[in-house]
């Protein structure tokens, strides 16, 4: 699908298939995350699937591990932080961004991924799949894999989750960070900050302006299924959201960016929000 964002300013320079061949010694990206960051199918994309367009493919190349219906519980349990552990080297990038499918509550009937509620060291105890399951919160969750991908010389990304449809059937705006924006940027900063090779992005505050900019009648087209999944339009905008998230920041892996600040800036993704200079980042 042909899309208009500022992602791809890249694509006039590469193919599909150049974008994705790359030298053995080019660092990779590992994306870790749920159903909106994920290779999708049909009418819905996730927006890790154009994050590669962003980057020069000499260079880095860009794997996307995430998976539809995770949490960083689920995750975690399913071994999958740990199988990209194993593909990790020295130099690597990881990107970890979930917070879709971790709300709700354990219960009777728990569905294997609503994480332990708080900010700290809590546990809950439940049984899932018949097996007794010890489950930890989202911050732990973050802290414990991205510990493992620090220690492997990898550095980390931890990125809040984009936001649901912005506008209601009337088109009124509304958006605000959730508890796990500011659950990802407290682990961020429980790792270490950028002293330690962690930076967050408030992905979601940029998606949202963007989303805001776009107006409702193209987003509510460009969520096809639900207020969650995106279309790959959308997916792509969200992708753009995300570098220029990078972008603002002061990781080295958004001065890599084959997108400039100044370009980005100047489409409907908007400017740098404005406390980028005073956390992690």
């Amino acid at each position: 699908m042909k899309t208009t964002t500022a992602l791809t300013l890249a694509q006039a320079t590469m193919s599909m298939a150049a974008a994705v061949t790359t030298s053995a010694a080019a660092p990779t990206i590992h994306l870790c995350g749920d159903s909106t960051m994920a290779s999708m199918s049909g009418a819905i994309q996730g927006w890790g699937q154009y994050l590669h367009y962003s980057f020069d493919p000499t260079r880095y190349t860009v794997l996307n591990s995430a998976i539809a219906g995770r949490s960083a519980r689920s995750f975690t349990r399913e071994g999958r932080f740990a199988a990209v552990l194993k593909l990790v080297q020295p130099g690597d990038w990881v990107v970890i961004e979930f917070g879709h499918n971790d709300g709700g509550g354990l219960g009777s009937k728990d569905n294997g991924r609503s994480d332990c509620y708080g900010a700290g060291n809590e546990t809950c105890q439940t049984t899932y799949d018949g097996k007794a399951e010890t489950v930890e919160t989202y911050p732990t969750y973050l802290k414990q894999a991205g510990a493992a991908f620090l220690k492997a010389g990898a550095k980390l990304i931890l990125s809040a989750p984009t936001p649901n449809d912005v506008w209601s059937d009337k088109g009124v705006y509304s958006w605000g960070p959730d508890r796990f924006a500011y659950y990802t940027m407290l682990a961020a900063e429980e790792l270490g900050g950028i002293k330690a090779g962690v930076y967050f992005v408030p992905h979601g505050t940029y998606a949202a302006q963007a989303l805001k900019a776009l107006g409702s009648d193209v987003v509510h087209k460009n969520y096809p299924q639900d207020h969650t999944h995106t279309s790959p339009y959308l997916a792509d905008v969200m992708a753009g959201a995300f570098v220029l998230g990078l972008t603002c920041g002061t990781s080295d892996l958004g001065k890599a960016t084959l997108n400039s600040t100044a370009a980005l800036s100047g489409t409907f993704l908007g400017g740098c929000i404005s406390y980028n200079s005073t956390v992690p980042l």
